[in-house]
């Protein structure tokens, strides 16, 4: 299992403040008898007493690295392939790629970015890592 992201614990208190239930920390998801994926974290929303909830998969993301095209490029490929885990195994969560505000206004908002971001359908999710709050939710 892969080391948690710096901004683990902000992500998963920004969701349960915004009424997420975290049910998973993180998400493992087997690929084969001796090979798992592991998603930062699944959460769950109950909408209404009588509908079934939300059920919401999150990989975390700094962008500490001294590359941002280089951490652009991981995250895009590691949220693609976990999407395609959640789908093929019949998972019922929404992936999204949690980002913190700063990134998304800074860089993620760049054309060719968003660009891919659109042509790559990555759900986003950006928090605030000050506030350790959800910012914004983009699908």
């Amino acid at each position: 299992m892969s080391a948690k992201d710096r901004f683990h614990d902000v992500v998963k208190t920004a969701l349960q403040k915004d009424g997420w239930m975290i049910t998973n920390d993180p998400l493992s998801i087997r690929i084969s008898s001796t090979t798992k994926l592991y998603i930062d974290l699944g959460a769950e929303k109950i909408i209404a007493a009588d509908r079934n909830g939300e059920v919401i998969a999150v990989e975390v993301k700094s962008f500490l690295g001294t590359s941002l095209i280089a951490e652009f490029h991981t995250a895009i490929g590691q949220y693609i392939v976990y999407r395609y885990a959640l789908q093929d195994f019949n998972y019922e969560q929404t992936l999204y790629l949690a980002v913190p505000l700063n990134i998304y206004d800074d860089f993620l908002t760049q054309p060719f970015i968003q660009s891919v971001i659109q042509r790559s359908q990555v759900n986003l999710l950006i928090y605030d890592e000050e506030k350790q709050e959800v910012a914004l939710w983009l699908s």
